[in-house]
């Protein structure tokens, strides 16, 4: 059997809050408890919104909770060649396409649709404006130096992968939290055209968190229920890309009083934040709902 490998993947542009909390201590108890390694990976892919100071918080913050972890951390900055590969393999078995559209234009032309469907995400469905073109003349725009985002031809990208499963459906395996195990169906048609390299780095999230999960040999993947919809991809893209399917374990969230998660965004209280009123690791876990234990068995 495989060693367990387990991975917290933050994003260096705010502070960790108890919603992170949650996820990176949830994912060490069980790396812990199943004897296996623990990794810590800042995906900072992000490079505009990237903050350094934020790197060293994350990490001291860790450190405070009292989780140690395996050196490297790997920061996502450092593999744009890894990703650039990926979606190169994906573009030569034709399911990129290049679009010149502006969120704009995007948001234009889905409201002028009958269909007004929109993606997990709430965001309204990308309407196609470029899927199709003529190749060479989206070549030569790119030549020209006109920014575009890599889409996904869903359709295409479908059909490829039916193909290379031999017929059996797609899907991933979901761990509960009593450890228990089920076969979710992925059901990626619902994000449309999905972004597979954003306009202005050679990445997406889709993309660069399969490529490093495959890297670093992560089995389970313990992640918040927001991104669950989001694995119906990842499956995906990791079956035209021939990389490993890990386990997946999609933990409950923590919600504010107005019932929405926790958020960045939204003023949720650092853990730095916390701790300088005197909160203590042991009131971390508990205000989490963690204790003395994984959630997951």
């Amino acid at each position: 059997m495989r060693t367990p490998i387990l991975r917290f993947a933050p994003s260096p542009n705010g502070y960790l809050h108890l919603g992170h909390a949650l996820s990176a201590l949830m994912g060490y108890e069980t790396a812990r408890s199943q004897g296996g390694r623990f990794l810590v990976r800042i995906e900072d892919i992000d490079l505009a919104r990237t903050r350094e100071a934020c790197v060293s918080a994350i990490l001291e913050d860790l450190a405070w909770l009292g989780l140690t972890w395996s050196e490297p951390v790997l920061r996502q900055s450092s593999r744009f060649a890894a990703y650039r590969e990926a979606a190169g393999q994906l573009a030569d078995m034709g399911v990129l396409y290049p679009c010149f559209a502006t969120r704009a234009e995007i948001a234009a032309a889905a409201s002028r649709s009958s269909l007004h469907a929109k993606d997990p995400d709430g965001t309204p469905l990308y309407p196609g404006l470029y899927r199709g073109r003529n190749p060479t003349e989206m070549a030569r725009r790119r030549a020209a130096g006109e920014a575009a985002a890599m889409r996904l031809d869903m359709a295409r990208a479908l059909h490829l992968a039916a193909a290379k499963l031999g017929g059996k459906p797609l899907g991933f395996t979901e761990r509960a939290p009593d450890g228990s195990i089920r076969r979710v169906v992925a059901r990626p048609e619902r994000w449309g055209d999905a972004i597979i390299q954003r306009k202005d780095t050679p990445t997406s999230y889709h993309l660069s968190v399969v490529v490093d999960d495959a890297f670093q040999g992560v089995t389970l993947v313990t992640r918040g229920t927001d991104l669950l919809a989001a694995t119906d991809i990842h499956r995906l893209l990791q079956v035209l890309l021939d990389l490993p399917e890990p386990t997946y374990a999609h933990h409950r969230l923590l919600l504010d009083t107005h019932g929405r998660k926790l958020s960045k965004s939204d003023g949720a209280k650092s853990l730095a934040t916390l701790r300088s009123e005197g909160w203590t690791p042991a009131d971390i876990r508990r205000s989490v709902g963690l204790g003395d234990k994984s959630l997951i068995a």
